[in-house]
């Protein structure tokens, strides 16, 4: 085999193949909130490389007062084996929506719950909340090292 054919083969192979789908039970479905993470294999497990996923769009509930709570939230991770599926993540945050959490509280429940599904190298997750009551509150919670 020729090194252009055999470097096509590899590139190939790294590509998403149709059995990276059997597992997404979400994507191209109706969207609804879900507490579930779906994943698809990562095919470059040989280098680090950062994945940031964010959003302004994340809201929860004060759970003494259940006022809404807004937030930027930004999740940024190193996979290992597996990558989160995007629509998956984003009925997951949706999950939130209607949930009384302290802010503190929510940003370390996304880490433990991303760190559950996909085991990364390392991950990230940080949520600045809007000012409410006069005081914006900023979490950021890490698992591993970078």
């Amino acid at each position: 085999m020729s090194d252009d054919k055999k470097r096509r083969s590899v590139i190939k192979t790294k590509m998403t193949q149709q059995e990276d789908l059997s597992g997404l039970t979400l994507l191209g479905k109706k969207a609804a909130a879900e507490k579930r993470l779906e994943t698809f294999p990562n095919h470059h497990r040989g280098r680090n490389y950062v994945v940031t996923l964010s959003t302004d769009e994340f809201t929860c509930l004060c759970p003494a007062t259940g006022q809404p709570d807004f937030a930027d939230l930004t999740i940024e991770y190193i996979p290992d084996r597996k990558i989160v599926e995007s629509k998956s993540l984003k009925l997951y945050l949706w999950s939130f929506r209607d949930q009384g959490v302290f802010n503190e509280h929510v940003a370390n429940v996304i880490l433990d719950d991303l760190v559950a599904a996909l085991s990364p190298k390392w991950c990230k997750v940080s949520a600045d909340f809007a000012v409410r009551g006069g005081i914006a509150i900023s979490v950021e919670a890490e698992h591993g090292k970078r």
